[in-house]
Order: C-alpha cells, then sequence, then structure tokens
C-alpha cells in the first residue's frame, strides 16, 4: 500500500517565503477609477435625420438661422435658444457678468407683469400692459402664501418698505425687485413694455457660457438675426476689461429638440 499523496499546490495559490523580502512590503494602493455607469444618450430618429443635413461647420447667421429653424424635432412653436461661449475665468469676481437687455424684437414669449404702483403710475403701467397691479391687499395675500401666476414683479420705490415682508415669498422664485436688477423704478410703464417685448437677463453660468432665448420657429428670420446681434453686442460690452484677443470662443444656436448650428463669428458683426 502506498502512502498518501502529498498535496500539490497550484502555482497562483503558492505562499510567498517566509523570509521573502516581499512580506515586508505593503501592498500598493491602487486608485480606483470612477465608471460612470450612465446610458450613453441615444438620439431619436428625427434628431439623426436633422444632423444628417448639417456640416461640421460654422454658417454664416443668416443661413444658421434658416438650418436652426429646420432642426427643429417639435411640433409645437419651439424657441431658438442661443449659447455664447466665452473667454473666462469664474473664480475671479470681475469675470462673472450679468445684464438685462430689452431685445429689439419679441421672443414670442408671454411674459405676466405685476406692478406695485398707485395713481397715475400705476394707471399708465396698466395701460402699457401690465397684468395685474399690486396694493396693500395683495400684499397680505402674498404673505399668506398666495402667490399670483406672474413671470415678472415690479415696483416703485415707495412700494419696496412694504414689500419687504414678502421678500421670503418672492425671492425664491426671483420675482422680488430690486434696483440691481433694474426692477424698482418710478416709471414702470416702460418696464412693462419691455418685458412684453423680451427683456432678457444676460447672466454668465458655471461654464462660462451665456445661454439666452432670442425667439421661436415662428419668428422671423430677420428679427432672430437683430436679437442675436444685439445680445452679442451686449456681450461685448460686458467684456472685462484685462481680457484681450477673442473674448467670444463661440456661438451656438438650438431650438427646443433638435441638433444645434454654430454660427461663423464673422457673420456677427
Amino acid at each position: 500500500m502506498g502512502g498518501r499523496k502529498p498535496k500539490v499546490i497550484p502555482a497562483e495559490e503558492e505562499t510567498p517565503k517566509a523570509n521573502s523580502p516581499e512580506d515586508k512590503k505593503e501592498p500598493s494602493k491602487k486608485v480606483k477609477k470612477s465608471v460612470s455607469h450612465r446610458p450613453k444618450k441615444v438620439r431619436g430618429k428625427k434628431y439623426q435625420e436633422a444632423k444628417k443635413k448639417m456640416e461640421p461647420r460654422a454658417y454664416p447667421l443668416g443661413e444658421a438661422v434658416k438650418l436652426v429653424k429646420g432642426a427643429s424635432t417639435t411640433e409645437f412653436d419651439a424657441a431658438i435658444d442661443a449659447h455664447i461661449n466665452l473667454d473666462l475665468e469664474r473664480d475671479k469676481p470681475e469675470h462673472q457678468l450679468r445684464s438685462f437687455l430689452a431685445l429689439p424684437h419679441s421672443t414670442g414669449k408671454t411674459v405676466k407683469v405685476l406692478v406695485f404702483a398707485e395713481g397715475e403710475v400705476a394707471k399708465k403701467a396698466q395701460e402699457a400692459g401690465a397684468d395685474a397691479i399690486g396694493d396693500d391687499a395683495l400684499i397680505e395675500s402674498i404673505a399668506q402664501g398666495k402667490l399670483p401666476d406672474v413671470d415678472a414683479v415690479v415696483s416703485t420705490p415707495l412700494f419696496m418698505a412694504k414689500l419687504a415682508r414678502i421678500a421670503r415669498f418672492l425671492g425664491p422664485k426671483g420675482l422680488m425687485p430690486t434696483p440691481k436688477a433694474g426692477t424698482v423704478t418710478d416709471n414702470p410703464a416702460d418696464l412693462v413694455g419691455q418685458f412684453k417685448q423680451g427683456r432678457i437677463e444676460i447672466r454668465t453660468e458655471v461654464s462660462s457660457i451665456v445661454h439666452v432665448s432670442i425667439g421661436k420657429v415662428s419668428t422671423p428670420d430677420e428679427d432672430l438675426i437683430a436679437n442675436l446681434k444685439a445680445v452679442v453686442a451686449e456681450v461685448n460690452r460686458l467684456k472685462p476689461a484685462k481680457i484681450t484677443g477673442n473674448f467670444i470662443l463661440s456661438v451656438f444656436l438650438a431650438p427646443t429638440m433638435g441638433p444645434s448650428v454654430r454660427v461663423d463669428l464673422e457673420s456677427l458683426k
């Protein structure tokens, strides 16, 4: 009878020798790479068909406007947005841009405006198209949490002390009138007209890009062109003094749903 055969340890299971210098080494710490498990976005058939009509280049403004209108994949009258990429350093306070601009032509968006004023000033604001005139009764209603369905709030300076008690309701909605936003004025009628026409806020985002709506697919081409040129002119006006060279790096037009079109910067001058 033969004795028990010794267990054979496979090579990959062999333990290192007791006196091996490798024993004294700490195992290397490998940095785990973060792997994104977000599924790749799949574009729809309409998007792909619209994209095929475009070349990977910048188009003159007039041609870009026609292309972006045709690129809309929605059944409704989609908005046309401009995305302006700027040469900014967001950690510098002077590179954080903010401005308000009354566009030369309507964006096609319906804006409901509430005005806090009284007497003749309130009457003129109403004639200019204000959707509601605020008074003490409305302030009391808002203080109870009943916020009116409006997109903008304008006030005369005399009403600001009264509005302080409802700032906590208006502020989070971006509706609290402030001198910085230009929504505190002695002549609210003019501001109502601007909101109805297409008053927009130009503001840099975290990625140093300005996003603004310049109209809709139904907006005449020439109106979209004029609106975009007005936005570009205002952005250039806001250029920090110490920035040299090209301030606007790129401009894209895009519908609410659909591919974007790059605009030739020379055609914007």
